[in-house]
């Protein structure tokens, strides 16, 4: 945590009193239950409020008139979290107030119980400034850890309402003392929540509480001085996985850490397992593996390079040549060894109706029925989705092939250094139409929002030269309906792919594409199947 401003610091130390008082107070309530204590608590209202204010002020003035580095940004910002989260716990004291009040009389070891617990939120509070000054993340997993204790409390008070609901003379009573027991239970995710601002900003990136286990645990699996580690962010994911590189001084990365959901990473793990079964040298090694509930962690081998966007962004047409060369020769060798006598089909209509309803959320405009245009019928977009479904069914691949399954072109990294091609992120990798993996590269480069004309046109040339390439392959391998179903994998890239693209004009050029694409296909006689050609100058030159 970086040294806060006083009038930040200042702020936020008055904050802390401020909860402490209202906590004790609370205390002091299921103690004598009077009147007078309970309007002591409401009466307070505005004192957090205002102090959270000033905090969020003087963030945003500090934001504005000093030069800082990513770092401190991030630090203010996470300040502003801790503000928010004490404010909330002020507001849950009230709430309990307001349900307590419709006791007629406390029972003595309930209230012992709330006294309990209040007192060990209170000692998490009193910890928060002490963690943040010392930038002391082992006092933050302390503040955490009480939200554990609350959870079984909630669990206990539960289940006794449970065993009592047939007493009737209780049944009311206890069902207050379970909504009570909640709004305590409420505080332990506010204290929670704090935690994850503290360690995160000693980290200076986003970490939640389970994710931080899991990356100390991986830590410990990397043989050098942990005190000398550097964590530091490269990506997060759509999915909310958190992308880090740790370092050790200034030695490159040693390894890369993923957390996210158990389920995703279990899933990349056995997918980069299966890769180095069936095609050894393509994916990274796998260092470590660990999970936490429902959350996980897996630390990765850095591969050195760059990625596939990097290059056709950034670097020069030399470059950019030799790696797409290579990523050609890769993809060959790799169709041609993986390739086994099964019958698939990548079911891209169905793919798109599963994304449209998050399509229509961001660019409703795109949802119309169909109408009607000088006499001539022009059938809804759903509607052309429906009936392509039917002519895919009749032409599958003939052959299946191991792909990546998540074929973006920051997936793709190439290291000039030895002239070679790694994949990552690998969770979706399966047996499959190759179609499906160079559909997913045209669109990808093509969704790049670079409208500065010579890049523009390396990055369509990317999308071109991946065609050829797989043109030839379906050629020598007599793929017959290659260019029907990249027809289909184009038009379902680019209309799931505007889910993702605020820019109202290049969504719109790509949803129009993909409707296109659907008309050709729909047009298709079923016997000149084989001689059907994607019309790309249309789609890709610009």
């Amino acid at each position: 945590m970086i040294k806060l401003p006083s009038s930040i610091k200042d702020n936020l130390q008055f904050l802390c009193v401020e909860v402490d008082s209202q906590l004790a107070n609370m205390q002091l309530y299921f103690q004598q239950t009077t009147p007078t204590t309970a309007n002591q608590i409401r009466e307070r209202v505005g004192y957090a409020h205002n102090l959270k204010t000033r905090i969020h002020s003087s963030v945003i003035n500090q934001l504005l008139t000093q030069e800082l580095d990513e770092q401190s940004i991030f630090g203010l910002r996470s300040v502003e979290f801790i503000a928010n989260d004490l404010e909330r716990i002020t507001e849950i004291c009230r709430n309990c107030i307001s349900e307590a009040e419709n006791f007629i009389s406390f029972d003595g070891l309930m209230t012992k119980h709330y006294i309990k617990l209040l007192k060990r939120i209170q000692n998490a509070v009193k910890q928060i400034i002490p963690a943040i000054e010392h930038t002391d993340s082992k006092v933050a997993i302390e503040i955490g850890q009480i939200n554990d204790v609350l959870e079984e409390e909630y669990k206990k008070y539960l289940k006794k309402q449970i065993d009592n609901s047939t007493k009737n003379q209780k049944n009311q009573h206890y069902n207050i003392a379970i909504v009570i027991a909640y709004e305590l239970k409420q505080m332990g995710t506010a204290l929670v929540n704090v935690c994850e601002s503290i360690i995160s900003a000693n980290l200076g990136q986003p970490v939640s509480f389970d994710h931080y286990f899991s990356l100390q645990s991986l830590m410990s699996d990397i043989d050098c001085d942990e005190q000398h580690l550097q964590i530091d962010m490269v990506a997060q994911t759509r999915s909310g996985s958190a992308i880090s590189g740790i370092s050790h001084h200034k030695n490159g990365y040693l390894g890369i850490y993923k957390g996210g959901r158990k389920q995703k990473l279990k899933e990349e793990k056995q997918g980069v397992q299966n890769w180095h079964q069936i095609y050894p040298g393509l994916a990274p090694k796998i260092l470590s593996y660990k999970k936490k509930g429902g959350t996980a962690a897996l630390l990765i081998e850095h591969l050195p390079g760059y990625t596939f966007e990097q290059i056709v962004l950034n670097d020069t047409p030399e470059l950019l040549g030799k790696a797409q060369k290579q990523l050609n020769k890769t993809l060959r060798s790799l169709w041609t060894e993986t390739q086994i006598p099964k019958v698939i089909n990548a079911k891209f209509m169905q793919q798109i109706k599963k994304r449209l309803p998050e399509v229509y959320k961001i660019h409703p405009e795109f949802y119309q029925g169909n109408t009607a245009l000088c006499g001539r019928t022009v059938l809804a977009f759903d509607e052309l989705v429906k009936r392509a479904e039917v002519q895919e069914k009749k032409s599958p691949a003939e052959f299946s092939v191991y792909i990546h399954g998540d074929f973006n072109i920051d997936n793709i990294i190439y290291d000039p250094q030895t002239n070679k091609i790694n994949f990552i992120d690998l969770h979706r990798s399966c047996y499959m139409d190759y179609v499906q993996d160079v559909s997913t590269f045209m669109v990808s480069n093509y969704r790049l929002q670079i409208v500065d004309s010579p890049r523009r046109q390396r990055i369509m040339g990317a999308s071109l030269t991946m065609y050829g390439m797989s043109r030839r392959y379906a050629v020598k391998h007599n793929d017959v309906s290659f260019e029907f179903r990249l027809a289909l994998g184009l038009a379902r890239s680019f209309a799931t792919s505007t889910r993702f693209i605020l820019d109202k004009s290049l969504a719109l050029e790509m949803f129009l594409r993909a409707r296109y694409l659907l008309e050709l296909v729909l047009a298709i006689e079923s016997e000149k199947l084989s001689t059907f050609r994607i019309p790309l100058k249309e789609i890709f030159v610009e």
